[in-house]
């Protein structure tokens, strides 16, 4: 019997702490080095501090990733400077997959490369595609589980976007 009790207790405790695991709004966003996609070293979240960036977890097999990535690349060129930016990880994907949706989508903003899923674990992420919206200061600011869309961008993280000083 305590056999029995002390396997459903560990068991209710993986549940309980796997629901509890990732970063909520507010919280600090995990920053560890990644491979970038493209080669030459590594890069981080912390490569872009104290500017606004959304982080867009991805993989080339992902069908709703294809279906976001233009509307994500046309907010990066109306947005992306030197207070904003996307930052794409290619997560739980081969490299030579992740490069090919990169070009064949015309992706223009930075890629980092989570081949192990171990960034999207600390994030939290139940798949992909999730986004996270990063504040110059780490912390995270919108989270959103599955694709963005235009209207999602330009209603909801535009507008937190600080504006350009002519």
């Amino acid at each position: 019997m305590l056999g029995v009790l002390a396997v459903v207790g560990l068991l209710v405790f993986g549940l309980v702490s796997k629901g509890s695991s990732g970063v909520a709004l507010g919280e600090a966003a995990p920053d560890s080095p990644l491979p970038r996609l493209e080669g030459g070293g590594a890069g981080s979240l912390a490569d872009y501090q104290g500017r606004w960036v959304l982080v867009n977890f991805w993989a080339s097999w992902c069908v709703p990733c294809r279906q976001e990535a233009p509307a994500l690349e046309e907010f990066q060129r109306g947005h992306g400077g030197p207070r904003f930016t996307v930052l794409g990880i290619d997560s739980r994907d081969l490299s030579d997959d992740g490069r090919e949706f990169v070009r064949r989508y015309g992706l223009s903003y930075p890629q980092l490369r989570d081949g192990d899923g171990d960034a999207a674990h600390n994030f939290g992420t139940t798949g992909v595609p999730e986004n996270f919206l990063i504040d110059p200061a780490g912390k995270v600011r919108l989270l959103l589980r599955g694709p963005v869309t235009a209207e999602y961008l330009r209603d909801s993280v535009a507008p937190m976007l600080p504006e350009e000083k002519s």
